[in-house]
């Protein structure tokens, strides 16, 4: 089993290709998912941020007011820091565990759904794919305003806090154009899919284990007929 690193931009349609890789059946970690998991009230996490940021930034029911929090951080970028390393141990520690899920379920690959892959850098080390889910920059800032009711001045400043798209683009082993219309984004993900469950990516790694487990089945088959007999 390997890693892939998937990616995007705000608005570039990565929930999009996310969708059409669950419709595959391919294993999908969502890092957002796992970010809002782990600061649930009474975690470490949640702790940590309550005692850094105060209590200013919790809803009546004790949650976190991630509105609130993302107002602060977002014009605040060393309390952006901060945040980001109460969260990301947390975040990698919960990653790690549905690997190894998915890795004991015998999957082809895993996808990492991790929004600031290439802004961090910090995990592309371990990801022997990564995919870029591109759109140009009008259609970014379009698409933005649009789904969020934003002025252009507004969409223009949260695409601003981003790595740009045409960087990330040099970062990409694979990139997935959801530029144009849904249909033309899923023949690409199919492709893209078709590629990673064809590649001979460590086979010698899933020849080993299988060599492993035959023998060990071998021996416990041996050791069951010996003490029966």
């Amino acid at each position: 089993m390997f890693l892939v690193g998937l990616s995007g931009g705000i608005a570039s349609g990565k929930s999009t290709v996310v969708a059409i890789l669950r419709e595959l059946g391919c294993a999908v970690i969502d890092a957002d998912v796992i970010a809002r998991e782990v600061v649930q009230p009474h975690l470490k996490a949640y702790q940590q941020i309550v005692h850094y940021f105060g209590t200013e930034i919790l809803l009546e029911s004790g949650e976190i007011n991630r509105e609130a929090l993302g107002n602060i951080i977002f014009s605040h970028p060393e309390k952006r820091q901060l945040l980001n390393s109460v969260t990301h141990p947390e975040i990698q520690k919960e990653m790690l565990k549905q690997v190894l899920k998915y890795f004991v379920l015998g999957y082809r690959y895993v996808v990492l759904d991790i929004p600031l892959l290439f802004e961090t850098n910090r995990l592309t080390k371990f990801m022997k794919h990564t995919v870029l889910v591109y759109c140009d920059p009008r259609t970014q800032l379009s698409r933005l305003m649009k789904r969020n009711g934003l002025s252009r001045a507004e969409a223009e400043a949260r695409v601003a806090s981003q790595l740009p798209l045409d960087k990330k683009l040099k970062l990409a082993s694979h990139v997935i154009d959801n530029s144009g219309d849904r249909e033309s984004t899923r023949r690409q993900v199919l492709r893209l899919h078709a590629q990673l469950e064809g590649s001979l990516d460590f086979l010698w790694a899933r020849l080993a284990v299988g060599t492993a487990v035959a023998g060990l089945g071998g021996l416990v088959y041996f050791l069951l007929r010996h003490f029966v007999s």
